[in-house]
């Protein structure tokens, strides 16, 4: 296992900046995931560690070994494509042979890693077959195999489960972690799907437009992202608009005044030095919110709000409403909120109910 450093790396396509002064270190052994939306770098990242692009100006290193301008097939690195990029008229053992055969690695060496690279994603059974007698599922697992079988020093990934149906991607999650956890590999691997990363990954990085906008672990990302556009990307959200009123104690939650009432909320960014009347934007996970028939008469004065039960989704374990505040004027937009073991499916529409959220699960940000 190698760490895979990358130094102020830069990448231009013409007129358009793809990737600007990005700096991460991937620790080694680490699964660690590139997310973002279309269009933010994310693949063109994973490329140039991969070698198929060299970066205008900036390092990628392994350990400390400068890689930025080795070819792709001298950096040791396995790659697994989101279409598979298997040989159709080979089986699955003369697909996973292939990489060995061009390091002119002797047959019975061969033999053995094939056997052991098979064995490791359970395909042993399959290794005579040709790849169009396999599933999707079977395929990518042979894809996996072909990525192991010549001991990368690091696993990269492109969209590997985009083309599997949503059970075989939940279980192709958990076996791709099982195999770089037990190969003790350095793995880099991109999505667009934002479950897949948050369940899975060691740390991740957000991009957006050739930025990295935030890098930790899941959870930070999910509960704490620094950023706007963090937060709409990952998972859902209510943004409720405000201003900074007064510091709750310390330099970290704050009372904040928004058209729904006062909210007390933590930034997510240590670095900022917010002040008072500042224009700020609150990120709420619909999931935070709890629901009560009634406001209790002493409860805080804060980070509540009254109102109805509109447009509801049942979906079994949890129900999604659209919750439109009232006593707030014309034109507050509903919060999306979510309810697990659903209680409140059949409230009739005129009646007002209550809805709190806890400070610790209000993420004060930059507007």
């Amino acid at each position: 296992m190698i760490a895979v450093t990358i130094r102020d790396l830069n990448k231009q396509f013409g007129d358009h900046l793809v990737l600007d002064h990005i700096n991460l270190r991937i620790e080694p052994g680490e699964l660690f995931f590139l997310l973002g939306p279309s269009g933010c770098g994310k693949t063109t990242l994973l490329r140039h560690i991969a070698g198929f692009y060299y970066p205008d100006s900036g390092q990628i290193l392994f350990d400390d070994q400068d890689v930025s301008r080795v070819p792709p097939h001298e950096r040791g690195t396995g790659m697994m494509f989101q279409s598979y990029a298997l040989w159709p008229h080979l089986t699955v053992a003369g697909n996973v042979a292939f990489g060995l055969e061009e390091r002119r690695v002797p047959r019975a060496e061969i033999t053995r890693r094939v056997d052991e690279a098979l064995g490791s994603v359970g395909m042993n059974a399959y290794a005579d077959r040709k790849i169009n007698q396999l599933s999707g599922g079977q395929q990518q697992r042979v894809a996996l195999a072909r990525a192991l079988v010549i001991r990368p020093r690091c696993l990269l990934l492109d969209e590997p489960l985009s083309n599997l149906d949503a059970k075989m991607r939940l279980q192709m999650r958990a076996e791709i972690r099982r195999v770089c956890k037990e190969f003790g590999l350095t793995a880099i691997y991109v999505t667009h799907d934002q479950k897949e990363a948050l369940s899975i990954a060691d740390r991740l990085a957000i991009l957006d437009r050739g930025h990295l906008a935030q890098v930790g672990t899941p959870r930070e990302i999910y509960r704490q992202p620094r950023t706007k556009a963090v937060a709409d990307f990952i998972g859902e959200t209510n943004f409720v608009e405000g201003r900074a009123v007064d510091p709750a104690g310390n330099a970290h939650e704050w009372r904040i005044s928004t058209p729904l009432g006062d909210f007390m909320g933590f930034k997510a960014d240590p670095n900022w030095e917010l002040h008072v009347g500042e224009p700020v934007v609150l990120s709420v996970r619909p999931e935070s919110w709890k629901l009560r028939a009634s406001a209790p008469a002493d409860g805080a004065p804060h980070n509540r709000v009254q109102g109805r039960i509109g447009r509801t989704v049942y979906l079994g374990e949890v129900a999604e409403y659209d919750f439109q505040p009232t006593g707030v004027g014309n034109g507050a937009a509903p919060l999306k909120m979510f309810e697990l073991n659903p209680r409140f499916l059949e409230v009739a529409d005129d009646t007002e109910i209550t809805a709190f959220v806890a400070p610790e699960d209000v993420t004060v940000l930059h507007p």
